[in-house]
């Protein structure tokens, strides 16, 4: 079990914890909670080993694995599955020990080496990790590509796939979610609902912690409180401990408040002095109850808008996407044909898979994409507030908050779409003052704050503006707990119209009374609830994944029946042409093109055969192979079975990938062939 005893952390000259302990029993899975900055990533770096204790004591078992997700962004050309692969330490371990085995020629070695690399999994390494990869929302071409070439939330996702990818008996996730859609967040719940070491899990999303933990740990005041049960269950325990220290202190007051009276009352009289004196003593000894001191709440709301235009916006065969790369090109469509209307007072969650469309959408009427085809007519005074799912699409990284607000105000004041707002420079201060923007923060450069620090600044910016339609694209990334609430609070109270995209399910429950779907390249009404669309996400990723195992089972039939077909003699054509209607020199011409094919065509028939003879004489060796390993043998036995193994994967990968080549090749060489006869 994980044990902390009065443990003392700091940073710098903050005491994160103080005298805290906990114990984390085998197998549990943890949800470690507490406001931003409570010291809940410092824990973490405790127990990695990457920070050290300044008092009291800490243990985790020295033989437990330990897999946590790299914070770091892979900077890397190496593909995408190869990556993920490495972050199974043990496999790559084995790998290094097999190498450092033979360059030793150590027979006892090598014979533990191979036994170890076995072990590891290493036959089927590649399938776990794109497993992986594609649950977390990547598609199949997607799979060997270089990492380097990815989005910075698209890496932060593999680097989640590596550390799922390693074996673990502690498992540490800070922010899994934050760069998932909500189809990718349902596998995750599904994936380490199944995982069954010790997880520690730090996540904003109450549902996300709902469904994966069994034990909370709070951090308040630099303690450490365990509470079982998940995050709900946290809260109404929580809750139950304030009222009832409450209760206690507002009684504890009265008691003290009475014998108080009565000392100062008789403390001078010498008859009762004596008794006087007893109640001095009964206050002393009366262990103290503290008030319940309820950390500050951020709370914040939307001004009422200017108008409301009924409808906000139309939709007539509006096709969305993206511009051509280079000029005369053609546009990349991704949702065709939309006729919709969004109307006043409308709470619509926008749902769909990764990729299906969903932020394009949010985009291009948001105006920051132009619709490929179609119109969409505005209504009068329409007015948008836009988050976009990358905070920096928004902001600038070397300007401050109020370098923000005063260039915002020099935009609507040129729009003409000031609606009231205080304009001087110390009403800006004041404003940005209400979202904890406060002294030198407002002249910080934007670059080197928090994501949660951006994502309030951006709440800011749209609050100001006054909007009437708000639109949402993934506005909880990086937002605390309390933020998430008082956000979910403001939308609730807000009297316009608002579009969300999120994976935070409590948001999308408590906002949004009604969905739209973007699949298959339209939009259209989604008739059910949240669970019903969690059904539907796992039914869609069940579909690709056999989609996917079909396609590799169609190619290698493919291939197997090209073999055939080029083997066996041309079928008859389904109308032939009468031989007396074909002259002397075109039936020698047709001769002398069949005798050519067939020479072409004869030496990659004859390799094919040779690596499939090879292939199936490889497999049935390996298979023994595998069973000798498996057995009691010698050293030395073991070593040469081993270092054989290897050989034979080896080569057997790469006379797969050239029996895939001679099929495609003869396939095409036999299409060409029919298209000149």
């Amino acid at each position: 079990m994980i044990t902390l005893r009065n443990l003392v952390l700091r940073r710098g000259t903050k005491v994160l914890l103080d005298g805290a302990s906990a114990t984390i029993n085998p197998g549990e899975k943890v949800g470690l909670v507490g406001r931003n900055g409570a010291g809940k990533s410092s824990l973490f770096r405790l127990l990695d080993g990457t920070l050290h204790e300044d008092k009291g004591d800490f243990t985790v078992p020295a033989q437990w694995r330990v897999a946590q997700v790299a914070q770091d962004m892979p900077e890397t050309d190496m593909p995408a599955t190869q990556f993920v692969i490495e972050g199974d330490v043990t496999l790559l371990a084995a790998q290094q020990e097999v190498a450092a085995a033979e360059a030793t020629d150590d027979g006892e070695r090598m014979a533990h080496a191979y036994m170890a690399l076995h072990d590891a999994g290493a036959h089927d390494a590649p399938a776990r990790a794109q497993a992986l990869i594609l649950g977390l929302g990547f598609r199949t071409d997607e799979l060997d590509r270089p990492v380097n070439s990815f989005s910075g939330g698209w890496r932060m996702r593999l680097q989640l796939a590596r550390a799922l990818m390693c074996p673990s008996d502690l498992l540490m996730l800070d922010e899994p979610t934050n760069h998932l859609d909500l189809d990718a967040l349902v596998w995750l719940e599904a994936w380490l609902k199944r995982y069954e070491g010790t997880m520690l899990v730090i996540s904003h999303d109450r549902e996300f912690l709902d469904a994966v933990t069994d034990v909370t740990v709070h951090i308040e005041r630099a303690q450490l409180t365990r509470y079982g049960g998940n995050y709900s269950r946290f809260e109404d325990m929580r809750a139950e401990q304030m009222a009832l220290q409450a209760t206690a202190y507002a009684r504890q007051q009265e008691k003290v408040a009475h014998l108080q009276k009565f000392i100062d009352r008789f403390k001078a009289k010498a008859s009762k002095a004596k008794q006087a004196q007893s109640r001095v003593k009964a206050l002393e000894r009366m262990e103290k109850i503290g008030p319940v001191l309820a950390e500050a709440e951020f709370t914040f709301e939307f001004s009422e808008p200017q108008n409301l235009p009924n409808p906000m916006l139309a939709m007539q065969d509006v096709s969305f996407g993206y511009p051509p790369l280079e000029d005369g090109g053609e546009p990349t469509v991704i949702v065709r044909n939309v006729s919709r209307s969004v109307l006043a007072g409308q709470r619509i969650g926008i749902l769909g898979a990764n990729g299906q469309g969903k932020s394009t959408v949010v985009k291009t009427i948001a105006r920051d994409l132009a619709a490929i085809s179609g119109q969409i007519t505005e209504g009068k005074g329409l007015n948008i507030g836009y988050f976009a799912q990358q905070e920096l699409d928004v902001l600038r990284p070397a300007d401050t908050p109020l370098e923000h607000m005063i260039h915002l105000v020099k935009d609507c004041t040129a729009r003409g779409s000031l609606s009231g707002q205080a304009t001087r420079e110390q009403d800006l201060r004041s404003f940005l003052g209400s979202f904890n923007f406060t002294g030198d923060q407002v002249k910080q450069a934007v670059g080197s704050m928090s994501g949660g620090e951006k994502a309030r600044l951006v709440l800011c910016m749209i609050v100001w503006q006054k909007p009437n339609l708000l639109l949402l694209d993934e506005p909880t990334n990086h937002l605390d707990l309390a933020t998430r609430e008082a956000l979910s609070m403001a939308l609730n109270e807000f009297e316009g119209t608002v579009m969300l995209v999120s994976h935070d399910r409590h948001l999308l429950r408590a906002v949004c009374d009604e969905f739209w779907l973007v699949s298959r390249g339209g939009i259209g009404p989604f008739d059910g609830d949240l669970d019903d669309y969690q059904r539907y996400l796992l039914d869609v990723a069940k579909q690709a994944r056999e989609a996917q195992r079909q396609e590799q089972k169609d190619l290698k039939n493919a291939a197997a029946e090209t073999v055939v077909m080029v083997a066996a003699p041309a079928p008859a054509a389904a109308n032939p042409a009468p031989a007396a209607s074909r002259s002397p020199e075109q039936r020698k011409l047709d001769a002398q093109r069949r005798q050519q094919r067939a020479e072409q065509l004869r030496p990659l028939k004859k390799e094919l055969e040779q690596a499939e003879k090879r292939m199936a004489s490889l497999n049935a060796e390996m298979q023994v192979l595998e069973e000798t390993l498996s057995q009691p043998a010698s050293a030395a036995t073991l070593a040469d079975t081993g270092r054989r193994l290897k050989a034979v994967n080896e080569e057997l990968d790469t006379l797969e990938q050239r029996w895939l080549e001679l099929g495609e090749q003869l396939e095409a060489a036999t299409s060409d062939g029919d298209a000149t006869a």
